[in-house]
């Protein structure tokens, strides 16, 4: 078990006071990374196109990592997530991918692969059946790297040609949204009302809320999503109450998912946001230097030792809002399980938990 997770006495009181109760029994996480270092490699001449803060939080989460997690941060529940890759340019994502599989098959957890936009269908559809996976992951680290980040839409990671062939096979998609804009994007909002329209057998989760971490982010898009009825939204690594109380209104429970982007977190932080942007504060020194990361805010003294995990402060969010939105503890249910399990059950073809 990584060395960075030591359960304290303020996350012991944390999860205690305000989440074992309101949690469920069974939960799954529709959102984890899973990947060994020694799967890392040189990646040259490549653009960055995402913030790197996250690296600092973990260098690897083998699966035992992973599994460990759940039994320290939520004693006394069960919780069984769904697996991806990493999705960083400096990886051998055959070797991550093959990780993945044999992790699936050994623990019999669903699985995801991570893919790129340049894979025929033919041969993303040999990818995914030989592997068992039930969809794909798709990044914008991937797109062609000729396209500033600041360009980057939806269709140059997740092509027509790709779309088609999940959406014939009713798999699932996991999908984070490029562009500074984030949710309120006009061309991210566009292609999402696009792939809700002309591939309504796909599942689609869209990440992070839509990387909604901000009201600013959000615009009009809760206008344009409330009227789409395929689409789901998972909320990892997102912390605020006012967005997911806009989402509740937007499109209701049953196409909530709880998700965490584990293992980033596992970080020790409280988030801020602060005209627009977000900002994680952590402990001075657990994480090395973040002077340059606008993301990034270390305190000191009391303000650090008062910090639990991101895992907790995302959960808490979401029950803040469940509350002020009136959700009902069925609902509560629908959103830490019932939906992921629809979702995976309905792309697996069958009840994916029966025992062979």
């Amino acid at each position: 078990m990584s060395e960075t997770l030591k359960i304290k006495d303020i996350d012991k009181h944390f999860y205690e006071e305000k989440l074992r109760d309101f949690l469920p029994e069974q939960m799954i996480d529709i959102h984890t990374h899973v990947w060994l270092e020694k799967f890392g490699m040189e990646a040259e001449n490549t653009p960055i196109r995402t913030v790197t803060w996250p690296s600092l939080v973990a260098k690897e989460n083998s699966i035992e990592d992973l599994l460990g997690t759940y039994e320290l941060m939520f004693p006394g529940k069960s919780v069984t997530p769904m697996i991806f890759s990493q999705v960083s340019l400096d990886v051998d994502l055959d070797a991550c991918n093959g990780y993945i599989q044999a992790c699936s098959a050994k623990y019999r957890i669903p699985s995801l692969v991570v893919t790129k936009p340049h894979q025929s269908a033919a041969e993303m559809e040999e990818l995914i059946k030989k592997g068992g996976f039930l969809g794909c992951k798709v990044y914008l680290n991937f797109a062609p790297p000729a396209i500033p980040e600041k360009e980057i839409c939806i269709f140059d990671f997740l092509p027509p040609h790709q779309l088609k062939m999940l959406d014939k096979l009713g798999l699932i998609v996991m999908l984070h949204i490029p562009r500074d804009g984030r949710l309120k994007d006009p061309v991210n909002l566009r292609q999402l009302l696009e792939i809700e329209r002309d591939y309504p057998n796909l599942k689609l989760i869209v990440a992070h809320v839509g990387r909604a971490y901000c009201p600013e982010d959000v615009g009009n898009a809760f206008e344009l999503l409330a009227e789409t009825k395929n689409m789901v939204f998972d909320f990892a690594a997102n912390t605020n109450t006012d967005v997911f109380r806009q989402l509740i209104k937007a499109v209701g429970p049953k196409r909530i998912l709880f998700g965490s982007d584990l293992p980033i977190l596992k970080m020790r932080t409280r988030r801020i946001c602060e005209n627009g942007n977000y900002v994680n504060l952590i402990p001075q020194g657990l994480y090395g230097d973040v002077s340059g990361d606008k993301h990034m805010r270390e305190v000191e003294g009391q303000e650090a030792e008062k910090l639990t995990f991101f895992m907790y402060e995302e959960i808490e969010a979401m029950r803040l809002a469940a509350k002020a939105e009136g959700l009902q503890r069925a609902d509560i249910e629908d959103v830490f399980y019932n939906n992921a399990l629809r979702i995976i059950n309905n792309a697996y073809g069958g009840d994916y938990f029966e025992k062979p």
